[in-house]
């Protein structure tokens, strides 16, 4: 099994994905598309696609150009089968290779939130398996339209469209659920000064909130991790 992971951002990290391709012993090549490097020209070669969050907006082309190119690409991962899986801004270029509408700035959420099932949702082979609601970890201001043809497989009040599927096995999920604990720390100490500026209450709210709600939601998001490395190859 050999999976393409693109990175936009730097100390993004795979978490509890890490565990799941671990266990399976998956061979992971990772792209940092943001620093340069080169995205390949078409899925062959890989049998699943993950790309992480970032800082930068989907639809931010003039700063960073390979964006068009990466929303491409995994249309093309998805439209042929392969499993493709979107997270965060990931989710949100997926959405725009789909013909959605990027949201810019309409949906601000940080912190372990909940989240809900739609009925799709309970019924996917990857969301499946989890509680009708659930804390996760979230990060972002952006949003997005859901793709004609997709369906929606999770939802909140801050985002609509927390999580989608289009085709076989073409996940975007919009909440960060390969950031257990551990990632969420090394955030904290990564993006401290950010965090200091635009969340300023956190350092003090986060040993209470991991303590609250980062059990189950690690448990929901190594569920997730699990189930869509189990889609790959299918």
């Amino acid at each position: 099994m050999k999976v393409l992971v693109v990175q936009n951002f730097d100390n993004t990290g795979l978490g509890n994905l890490r565990a799941a391709f671990a266990e399976v012993d998956a061979e992971l090549e990772t792209v940092r598309a943001h620093r340069g490097e080169a995205l390949p020209d078409g899925p062959e070669g890989h049998d699943a696609i993950v790309v992480l969050g970032g800082g930068q907006n989907a639809l931010a082309d003039e700063e960073w150009p390979y964006l068009p190119k990466l929303a491409a690409l995994m249309r093309a991962f998805a439209d042929s089968g392969r499993s493709t899986l979107g997270i965060c801004l990931g989710s949100q270029i997926l959405a725009r290779a789909y013909g959605a509408d990027n949201l810019i700035g309409a949906a601000p959420e940080f912190g372990w939130q909940q989240v809900a099932l739609t009925p799709e949702g309970k019924a996917d082979p990857v969301l499946g398996s989890l509680p009708e609601r659930f804390p996760i970890f979230q990060w972002h201001d952006d949003t997005f339209t859901l793709p004609r043809g997709g369906q929606r497989l999770a939802g909140n009040d801050s985002a609509h469209n927390q999580a989608f599927r289009v085709g076989r096995a073409g996940y975007g999920i919009q909440f960060h659920f390969e950031a257990d604990r551990e990632l969420v720390r090394e955030w904290n100490e990564a993006f401290s000064d950010y965090l200091a500026e635009r969340q300023p209450s956190w350092s003090d709210l986060h040993p209470s909130e991991a303590e609250r709600h980062g059990p189950e939601a690690d448990a929901a998001g190594l569920a997730i991790a699990r189930a869509f490395v189990a889609t790959i190859g299918k």
